[in-house]
């Protein structure tokens, strides 16, 4: 099998990838290369007759390596001018984006990714996520070109005998088929075929809703328009650019809207004919349908992993709608919505797809989730994401961090802080976890720390996702390296000498009663003391105060239990959850969700303080006598709420504990200053 090799822009050549299996149209007559920007997969039928000639990269993608900057649909619209411009009677095949640079930096184990593109067929969909998915992923984007008319079913087989070769390779490892529109119809279709595949399946506005969206009446409607009219209708322009060329819904709003196009985007608004012409269009929408009918009647075989991306502006698909129907109908099912973006929403600037992949806890490379070994540390820009969730939390409440030092000395700051691992963090839980966002991005951006946080397991359940106002609500805290709380993570934390955050008192702590703000709930026995040791883990009490400087306690769980119909939702909420410390007792066993009422106040301010620094290295011997491990474990409980009594007592001296006091004293000062405290 022919390979063909690429020219790259980058200094240094990345490695040449390994070559998938591919599969020759019957009627294909010749093969040309595809542009350098690629490595092109070449048939079996098409190796006999030598290897594609690498060719020069598109001037205008060399310039966006060149300068970091993400591509976008003009750079989309180029690319896939420059590979469909190009006489090529067929076949499909694979190609693979090497100059992103991302195979040289590849995760080892990566798990391959087959990209299925939407009814342009050009492959060049993923074309803002090569860079990030490539270091994630063995990736490889399938092309269709533009005058091949092989059935849905014959793609099928296609992509189903690349799947199973991926499997023979990598048995243990996923594979990932992201599908979007036409493309997520084939991915459904091959887990359909292929139960015994570990598939995970990444849906992008999947087609199996044609039947019910407006593709079934523009099907119709291209007979009708010659060549190349039917590229003015509103709906094929938002099926290329998505909310770039988005339209009015109203009579005279496509003229307007197609003014602006060709004004803003006349270059690229040329290269439609090109990558759409009537007779494929009109024969996709016919394989759209098909695809669909013959997904729709499979649905109930797919037991694969799956994660549908829906767009709430979709103006081609109902795809919203078909989020929930999937989600309802396969077994293994969940979604993702975003509300502002449009069909073509991996051509859209605020959408990442890596990081969606992570946040969803879909990312794997082995048959079962590995929370610690699978985990990648946030990008920069996930970082400032998280950072932008708490900004307002974190402006209004102007956290205080103090450390202490070796010696007993309390300094502000974060020098008491050890700067190695294995470190754990154990302390007091603020009410509905106020205090996670703030301390785990100020800790991150003064030291460079990242905290690992053992979280409850409510957080990664399915059934908590369906209760939640927005099913991603935990996913930035995926992003951010939260772990489901169980010994086995504990351990691997610990052994790959990482920051992990624990809170003893867990939900019970987090969720108390109206008057049990800073109680500490943690369990009689000692539960992490001797797995710290065995590591030699330095462990820090800390405390943090200020919840009752925000909020007040409108209705606890007390309250709720009163409330006609409340045992109804209490029972949804813990019905499939992890029963956490079973062998306990009283409230120490309550560990269970709900929900609490609150009402704010005018903003306090947040306060931490990071305790004496507690070293296990060397006493993993003497740690392993019960009663000596119970004796510490008291300690480090003592220290933690003596850290809350020390807060609670110097706030009151802090003359900028209200917020405005602040702002007063910002004004005179500036907004970048840093506001005094009390004197440690």
């Amino acid at each position: 099998m022919a390979a063909a090799a690429a020219a790259t822009p980058s200094a240094v050549a990345p490695p040449r990838p390994r070559p998938l299996a591919h599969r020759a149209q019957p009627c294909a007559q010749r093969r040309r290369a595809l542009p350098s920007r690629w490595t092109a997969s070449a048939s079996a039928s098409a190796s006999s007759r030598g290897k594609a000639r690498p060719q020069r990269a598109p001037s205008s993608l060399h310039a966006t390596v060149v300068s970091g900057r993400r591509s976008g649909v003009r750079e989309y619209m180029e690319a896939a001018r420059d590979m469909v411009r190009r006489p090529d009677g067929g076949p499909p095949r694979w190609f693979s984006p090497l100059e992103c640079s991302g195979a040289a930096g590849r995760i080892p184990g990566a798990p391959t990714l087959l990209y299925l593109p939407g009814i342009d067929g050009v492959g060049l969909g993923l074309i803002r996520h090569h860079e990030r998915l490539a270091k994630m992923f063995d990736m490889w984007c399938l092309h269709i070109p533009v005058e091949d008319c092989m059935t849905f079913e014959r793609l099928v087989e296609y992509v189903e005998r690349t799947v199973r070769l991926e499997r023979s390779r990598a048995p243990d490892r996923p594979v990932y088929l992201v599908g979007e529109s036409v493309g997520a119809c084939i991915a459904l279709a091959v887990a359909a075929r292929n139960r015994d595949i570990d598939l995970v399946l990444i849906l992008v506005n999947p087609g199996t809703s044609f039947h019910r969206s407006q593709l079934q009446s523009l099907s119709a409607f291209l007979d009708l328009v010659p060549d190349p009219f039917h590229l003015s209708t509103p709906q094929l322009l938002n099926f290329l650019a998505g909310n770039f060329m988005k339209m009015r819904p109203t009579s005279d709003g496509a003229g307007q809207a197609l003014s602006e196009i060709t004004t803003g985007l006349l270059p690229s608004l040329m290269y439609l004919a090109d990558i759409l012409p009537k007779e494929s269009i009109v024969w996709k929408m016919k394989m759209l349908r098909t695809a669909s009918s013959y997904v729709n009647s499979r649905l109930h075989a797919i037991k694969a992993q799956t994660l549908v991306l829906a767009s709430g502006n979709d103006e081609l698909l109902a795809s919203r709608e078909e989020a929930e129907r999937l989600k309802g109908t396969l077994q293994n099912c969940r979604i993702r919505h975003f509300r502002d973006n449009g069909h073509k929403i991996l051509l859209e600037d605020e959408f990442d797809l890596a990081t969606t992949i992570k946040g969803a806890g879909y990312y794997r490379r082995s048959r079962q989730t590995d929370f610690v070994s699978d985990y990648l540390p946030p990008t920069p820009d996930e970082l400032e994401k998280a950072i932008d969730h708490v900004r307002v939390l974190t402006y209004a409440t102007d956290p205080v961090m103090l450390s202490t030092l070796p010696d007993g000395k309390i300094v502000r700051g974060l020098a008491g802080l050890p700067r190695e691992g294995p470190v754990l963090l154990v302390g007091y839980h603020m009410l509905m976890g106020f205090e996670l966002g703030p301390l785990v991005t100020g800790v991150l951006r003064s030291t460079g720390i990242h905290i690992r946080g053992l979280a409850h397991p409510f957080m990664f359940s399915k059934t908590s996702e369906q209760l939640m106002p927005d099913s991603s609500a935990h996913d930035l805290h995926r992003i951010m390296g939260a772990v489901p709380v169980t010994p086995v993570n504990f351990y691997k934390l610990l052994s790959e000498k990482q920051f992990v955050l624990l809170y003893p008192g867990g939900a019970r702590e987090a969720l108390h009663r109206k008057g049990e703000e800073y109680t500490l709930f943690w369990p009689e026995q000692s539960e992490f003391v001797r797995m710290a040791s065995r590591f030699g883990a330095t462990i820090i009490p800390f405390g943090a105060v200020g919840e009752d400087d925000i909020c007040d306690m409108l209705l606890d769980y007390n309250d709720l239990l009163k409330l006609p119909f409340y045992d109804v939702l209490d029972k949804r909420l813990n019905e499939d959850g992890l029963k956490l410390r079973t062998d306990s007792t009283g409230e120490i066993k309550n560990q269970g969700m709900h929900p609490v009422v609150l009402t704010p106040k005018v903003p306090g301010r947040f306060y931490f303080v990071f305790g004496k620094p507690i070293e296990t290295r060397g006493r993993e011997k003497e740690l392993k006598d019960k009663e000596k491990a119970q004796h510490l474990y008291l300690h480090v409980k003592s220290e933690v709420e003596s850290c809350l009594e020390y807060l609670k007592e110097k706030r009151e001296e802090d003359p900028y504990r209200s917020i405005l006091h602040r702002l007063l004293y910002q004004a005179a000062h500036g907004s970048d200053a840093e506001i005094p405290t009390f004197e440690p």
